[in-house]
């Protein structure tokens, strides 16, 4: 890809990412997602109603006449995107492939976040640490983010998922906004999810494709893995086949829901056909709903 149809390509899609922040996910996300706690804002005179655990006692001592403390929510977060690059990440048989969907997913969500002031920063994985992008806040910053996503390219091949957190946790010290970007496609991750659960909000965005979960009856198949490169050839005509593949994706699928149960924190599952706002819409209306 050159530069000019990367720039077009970048623009694209900032244009509907950036408008779906604004004028969907703008308060959504400002609603599911609060501030660290409260801090000190000011002083004002008592009124009626007032919780008398907030009286300034050496302020109201001066005047002689009672006032409080005013706080406000501290809005100021720090999201981190963890993003599977991993080879099976550039597959997908109808609308986009997965990497193409977690693109769009990420810019939403960063958009999103800068819009609250929060800053934004990404981590790109494969069976390795591909590449750390610091948080910070500004538009450049998250048309940087975009680019990286179009354009990187991976050194690695495999998945490792809990090498991913086990770095991330140890990066970053403060509590955090994490999403978890990945088909999840592997295993023994656990227990660093209920570790990072444990210490930042964590969200998974689990991606597939239709294919993944269900064969079509098309005859002799010769299929492909993408992180291992190992190729066999598969009977679809086959009931027994057809069934051993729905099964096999959804152990893999049962399996990460378990792991997200156990560490107590969300999970969102999206297809490639499907649309991920309606997703994502009712993902931050639940957490709004669990929170009031």
């Amino acid at each position: 890809m050159d530069t000019s149809e990367l720039i077009k390509k970048v623009r694209r899609i900032e244009i509907k990412t950036r408008g779906l922040s604004k004028h969907i996910f703008s308060g959504e996300y400002h609603s599911a997602f609060k501030g660290r706690g409260m801090s000190f804002s000011e002083v004002r005179e008592y009124q009626y109603g007032d919780d008398v655990r907030n009286i300034d006692w050496n302020v109201t001592a001066r005047t002689g006449e009672p006032y409080v403390k005013i706080f406000e929510e501290e809005r100021e977060l720090t999201v981190m995107l963890l993003v599977d690059v991993s080879r099976s990440a550039f597959f997908g048989t109808r609308r986009q492939l997965k990497e193409e969907l977690a693109t769009e997913i990420c810019a939403v969500l960063a958009f999103s976040a800068i819009q609250n002031n929060d800053k934004v920063g990404v981590l790109f994985f494969s069976d390795r640490i591909e590449r750390f992008i610091p948080p910070r806040k500004g538009r450049q910053h998250i048309l940087r983010i975009i680019r990286e996503l179009i354009t990187f390219e991976p050194q690695g091949h495999g998945t490792d998922i809990g090498q991913a957190l086990r770095y991330f946790n140890n990066l970053v010290k403060k509590r955090s906004i994490c999403f978890l970007v990945s088909d999840f496609l592997t295993d023994g991750y656990a227990d660093a999810l209920r570790i990072v659960g444990r210490k930042h909000d964590l969200v998974g965005i689990h991606l597939y494709d239709p294919l993944e979960l269900e064969l079509p009856q098309a005859g002799l198949w010769r299929v492909n893995d993408a992180e291992s490169g190992q190729t066999t050839w598969l009977d679809t005509s086959s009931p027994a086949v057809r069934h051993a593949w729905r099964n096999r994706f959804r152990q893999w699928h049962e399996g990460c829901r378990h792991a997200f149960r156990r560490a107590a924190s969300d999970l969102i599952s999206i297809r490639t056909d499907e649309s991920y706002v309606r997703a994502l819409i009712q993902f931050f209306q639940k957490r709004v709903g669990h929170a009031a």
